[in-house]
């Protein structure tokens, strides 16, 4: 436990002991004073006072030391379970989740001083109502008239304000969806002309979210004034009991004092309209976050590869999106350090059949092996040894571009034609990756020497070449052929050149392999010219 969710646990109590304590203790002051003896319960009193004070400085000062530890443990844990389960569908798109690791882990994490605070004021209240029973039996008959009515508005409360804040948070997320998707395309909405068309539809959850709001303040109005109503109605019977009883010489006068003390804060639980919507909010974040938390991570293997020339093979893979599939049933085998290029139109399942061989996706059914070992039963780091990837949109992680380049020095620069560009900036490779303004060939330079300094058994290129001139990437690619010799490699091909140079071809048509054989060959194939004129290289084909 944290010393901020340690010192709440000592001072919520403690201050709710001193102003449990405090109406009887200003009761013996006051018959004190009037028996002419005031200086032990005036003593008391003040180290009630005192007390209290310092508990309730103490809780104030950690409740948002302990909210802040709550809410970085949750991210943190949330975060790593997202990496974890990586970029398999999960039905939460990156807005979604944005939202939920911003916004409701901070609403979970007031979780512990919301129901701590609720649960001693609950605690407090009963100790009130004991404190009214042994002040005087009539006392206590008294005040249960208005508890059976408090505890039935609490819990209506507490119901409807959870599915208000739901509501509240699931229109938050999907404008922050909206959002994410509407920046990553920003460059085509401007040339589109499509700016106001698509404010209107990032804009388009606002009236729920208001409409959510107005249901809150709605729901809290309604409450606080419906409590209001039930805590004037105990007090006064309480008080009348309560003078009566002093009126007729039952209690002393210092009674009416403790009972009116006791009464107001029996009652206090039901005028925690606020603290009880803190309860509600945080539930609902914690459900939120449960939510993302329960969708399943892949579980890590724990073998290691045996000695052996990188041979991929995928084994009856099948994969599908609900009742879609989207590629397979499909068998191939990529020969141990041999170059296999995936072709087909788009939608055929190239990029998706290339991410099955570093579990970037986990196949329906059948699995994929790397030297006779399935890659799902390997270690993290010995799967990332043995399959490496470069995308068509490299992300460059890291405070400098030496961290990013993940080991990648000046050779593997050269080798992907990445030394020139780098050389020119002005702090070089310790260049922070946010100061640097790259073209889709520079970037995906970059991604090729992480790639090589990785030297992996089997290499995937994903596009990786897409943004190259054909003059660099001719270069490029010799490089990577001289640098790679003897490694497997399988390249999402969208140029007749990267074809040609394949050893093999695997024609994906629609999540199907339709043929493997080498590319002269598929070429008297009219469905397989066909299926070339329609990548982004048509011309090369006419």
């Amino acid at each position: 436990m944290r010393g901020s969710t340690l010192a709440l646990a000592l001072a919520v109590p403690a201050e709710a002991a001193a102003t449990l304590a405090l109406p009887g203790t200003v009761a013996g002051a006051v018959d004190a004073v009037l028996g002419g003896n005031a200086t032990a319960p005036g003593l008391l009193l003040g180290v009630v006072l005192l007390g209290g004070a310092a508990a309730g400085a103490l809780a104030a000062a950690a409740g948002p030391g302990c909210a802040a530890d709550a809410t970085v443990a949750l991210r943190s844990r949330l975060l790593r379970h997202v990496l974890a389960v990586g970029p398999a569908p999960h039905g939460l798109p990156s807005g979604d989740l944005t939202s939920r690791l911003v916004g409701s882990a901070a609403d979970a994490g007031g979780a512990f001083p919301a129901r701590l605070g609720a649960l001693t004021a609950l605690l407090t209240s009963l100790g009130a109502v004991v404190g009214l029973g042994v002040l005087s039996p009539w006392l206590a008959p008294a005040f249960f008239a208005g508890v059976l009515p408090g505890i039935v508005l609490i819990r209506l409360f507490l119901q409807q304000a959870g599915q208000v804040f739901t509501r509240y948070q699931e229109a938050q997320s999907e404008l922050a969806a909206r959002l994410t998707g509407a920046l990553g395309g920003l460059r085509s909405i401007h040339a589109a002309g499509a700016e106001e068309r698509e404010a209107a539809r990032v804009l388009g959850p606002l009236p729920e979210l208001s409409a959510a709001g107005h249901a809150l303040w709605s729901t809290q109005r309604r409450t606080v004034w419906q409590a209001t109503l039930l805590v004037a109605v105990v007090e006064l019977a309480v008080l009348g009991t309560a003078g009566w009883q002093v009126a007729d010489g039952v209690l002393p006068p210092g009674a009416l004092a403790a009972a009116a003390g006791w009464a107001a804060l029996g009652v206090g639980f039901f005028e925690q309209v606020e603290a009880l919507a803190g309860v509600a909010h945080a539930r609902s974040g914690l459900l939120r976050v449960a939510e993302a938390l329960a969708v399943p991570a892949p579980s890590p293997g724990c073998r290691l590869l045996p000695d052996g020339p990188g041979e991929l093979v995928f084994r009856e893979v099948v994969v599908r999106d609900g009742g879609n599939v989207l590629l397979g049933p499909l068998d191939l085998t990529v020969p141990g350090g041999r170059t296999v290029a995936l072709v087909g139109r788009s939608g055929s399942g190239k990029s998706l059949l290339a991410a099955l061989a570093g579990r970037l996706r986990a196949p329906d059914a059948g699995y994929v092996l790397v030297d006779g070992v399935r890659v799902d039963e390997l270690t993290v780091p010995e799967l990332r040894r043995a399959v490496g990837f470069a995308f068509e949109r490299p992300v460059l992680v890291g405070a400098t571009v030496t961290e990013s380049l993940e080991g990648a020095g000046p050779a593997e620069a050269r080798a992907a034609y990445a030394d020139g560009f780098l050389a020119r900036l002005p702090d070089g490779y310790r260049t922070p990756p946010a100061e640097l303004r790259l073209s889709g060939g520079e970037l995906q330079r970059l991604g090729l020497a992480r790639l090589l300094a990785q030297q992996p058994r089997v290499m995937i290129l994903d596009d990786a070449t897409s943004s190259l001139d054909l003059a660099t990437e001719h270069h490029v690619t010799q490089a990577l052929a001289d640098s790679t010799r003897g490694r497997t490699r399988l390249i999402v091909a969208h140029r007749a050149q990267a074809a040609a140079r394949a050893d093999l071809v695997a024609w994906l048509d629609a999540g199907r392999l339709r043929a493997l054989a080498p590319h002269a060959e598929l070429l008297a194939e009219p469905d397989y010219r066909a299926a070339l004129v329609g990548t982004a290289a048509a011309q090369e084909y006419r």
